[in-house]
């Protein structure tokens, strides 16, 4: 999942407090119907390195879906930064797709706003059976104890990429595992104006998933049992100290990554300006700007000690694209069909592949193609070490208070201010009682 704006965080509140119920295909029927058989509209989120790359990615797969269904997809391409506010404005106005995918981090907020489809077991017998995915990736889909309301896609999870040339040039022999070896060797790296690690500082999203991970590091989590946010705790506001502090205090991240949002420290990264990188499935967008499959490597996040796992050593969220349905659509039949050919094996071993992603079916995800080394860390994350964001209603509204507050961060450190416990604290306090009003 990428950004998210603070309007779209806001008229997501509205929606949910206003109990709205979705009009996707704009039918007044609660439960979708077949209005329109031999149609849908289809709305992808931009996963290659353009839109024009997505197109020329998935009309050839539309096409095939047509040959044997009969049914002819329209499909829109839709930018990151446009995708939630599109979605929610769709839920409310009636003129919205029939299919969507959405990023998994917002199926709980979604799901509130009574829009989508809820995944119950007879919807997921018609594609095939609930057992077919992978459970963390089930598990991002929805609210504990209520019905999904999105069907996994893309599965996705942090990774740690480093420039072999440049630990090689540096004298180290390998990637670091813990975050104390990431310091030590991003100082060695940081030198003739190249920096250790690079960042995207004002990208919000991003700034939740990496303080996510540490806070759960710290043995602390945002939010409660109850559902109310906890962004002061002393795990939470060690963790975001952590990660500012790599620019602040460690100074292995370059001041100006602070305005990064456009995944621009992936361009450093393959221009040989930073060594080390924090993303998820990053070969496709390295493979555009010129880099070899030889010039990187990819190893899993650094955790404090040890090795990556359960409890305290998590060290991802669990990230990926859902697909998920306007429950009023005018082709209730055809759009389950098309989510059944999308997560059929041979789809998604064919898209899973193209971007460089891990299938979120169990029979897909053990393919020899997803064994690749690179492919093989971001598997083995999702199995064993990463956490889903929280699954609350609120959760958008979250992204944006504290990527927000950790934004405003990044934005002391690059500018020479000082970052301590106390300013992190009283940052969080800000987002929190934003969160509260």
């Amino acid at each position: 999942m990428r950004t998210i704006r603070a309007a779209a965080a806001a008229t997501l509140a509205i929606s949910i407090a206003a109990g709205v119920t979705g009009c996707g295909g704009g039918t007044s029927s609660s439960g979708g119907s077949n209005d329109s058989p031999k149609t849908l509209t289809y709305w992808a989120s931009n996963q290659g390195p353009s839109i024009e790359a997505d197109k020329k990615i998935l009309t050839p797969e539309l096409k095939k879906f047509e040959e044997q269904t009969g049914i002819k997809v329209k499909l829109e391409v839709v930018p990151w930064a446009d995708l939630l506010n599109r979605i929610l404005a769709a839920t409310t106005s009636g003129q919205g797709p029939d299919v969507l995918n959405i990023g998994n981090t917002w199926s709980a907020s979604l799901q509130a706003t009574g829009a989508l489809l809820p995944w119950d077991k007879a919807n997921f017998d018609a594609i095939g059976g609930r057992d077919r995915f992978v459970d963390s990736a089930v598990a991002s889909a929805g609210a504990e104890g209520k019905d999904p309301s999105a069907v996994p896609l893309y599965s996705l999870a942090y990774a740690l990429y480093y420039n072999k040339k440049s630990f090689a040039e540096a004298g180290i022999a390998g990637p670091p595992a813990t975050w104390d070896e990431l310091v030590e060797d991003g100082k060695k790296l940081s030198k003739n104006g190249k920096w250790g690690l690079g960042a995207e500082g004002s990208n919000l999203s991003i700034n939740i998933h990496q303080t996510f991970v540490l806070a759960q590091q710290h043995g602390a989590d945002f939010f409660d049992a109850a559902g109310k946010p906890t962004f002061t705790s002393d795990g939470a506001v060690a963790a975001v100290k952590q990660y500012i502090d790599l620019m602040a205090k460690d100074k292995i991240i370059a001041p100006g990554n602070a305005e990064y949002a456009q995944n621009q420290s992936l361009t450093d990264f393959a221009k040989g300006k930073t060594a080390m990188v924090l993303w998820q499935a990053a070969a496709s967008t390295f493979a555009s700007q010129g880099m070899k499959p030889e010039d990187w490597g990819a190893a899993p996040v650094p955790v404090a000690s040890g090795t990556p796992g359960q409890g305290k050593n998590i060290n991802s969220m669990v990230a990926g694209i859902n697909m998920a349905v306007f429950k009023n659509t005018k082709n209730i039949d055809g759009a389950k069909k098309f989510v059944k050919f999308m997560t059929s094996d041979a789809e998604q071993k064919l898209l899973n592949k193209t971007y460089g992603s891990i299938p979120p079916v169990k029979t897909a995800q053990a393919d020899a193609a997803f064994s690749a080394p690179d492919l093989a860390v971001l598997r083995d994350t999702l199995a064993k070490s990463a956490a889903p964001l929280p699954q609350v209603p609120n959760e958008s509204q979250f992204e944006t208070a504290v990527g927000t507050a950790v934004k405003e961060l990044w934005a002391d450190a690059a500018a020479g201010r000082p970052v301590t416990t106390e300013s992190v604290k009283a940052r969080l306090e800000k987002a929190q009682q934003t969160m509260q009003q």
